[in-house]
């Protein structure tokens, strides 16, 4: 029988930190009155629809990262996935589109959402940075004691 070797703490702030940056995106999205896969004509590109696909998952994934801490910006990416594939996934087979618009073809949608989710992924990223305080390579004291260099005594 093979035992699973994992912190069941990692995956509950993974779980919890993913459910936190889908929450933020998902009201934000709903408190600025926008949905991504729609599209409106001319008038979809607006200053509230930049900010909904720029801001909103960047602090979603800002979030994530902070929740999660280091290795947070992996799981930054997936709250934005979730939210606009849900979204779509719904408006294509459940929901009603509203009249005068049309839903996204999927090629389009799929860039907007790469957009959408590269965003959240710097946010994670800047997130870490944050956390580490330090940018590239981590200060020795700042590393687990398992990697940390010990020192090589000289007895000779």
């Amino acid at each position: 029988m093979r035992k699973f070797n994992f912190n069941m703490l990692a995956v509950m702030m993974g779980t919890l930190s993913i459910a936190v940056g889908t929450a933020i995106i998902y009201l934000g999205y709903q408190l600025l009155g926008i949905d991504l896969s729609l599209y409106y004509g001319i008038r979809t590109f607006n200053p509230t629809w930049v900010v909904a696909l720029f801001l909103v998952p960047f602090i979603g994934g800002l979030f994530v990262s902070f929740i999660y801490g280091l290795g947070g910006k992996i799981l930054a990416y997936i709250p934005a996935l979730l939210v606009c594939g849900a979204d779509y996934i719904y408006l294509e087979f459940f929901g009603m589109v509203p009249q005068g618009t049309t839903l996204l073809p999927l090629g389009y949608w799929i860039l907007v959402v790469i957009i959408a989710v590269e965003s959240a992924g710097v946010g994670g990223i800047i997130g870490e940075v944050v956390i580490k305080k330090t940018y590239g390579r981590s200060d020795k004291k700042k590393l687990h004691k398992k990697y940390q260099k010990r020192p090589v005594s000289s007895n000779t």
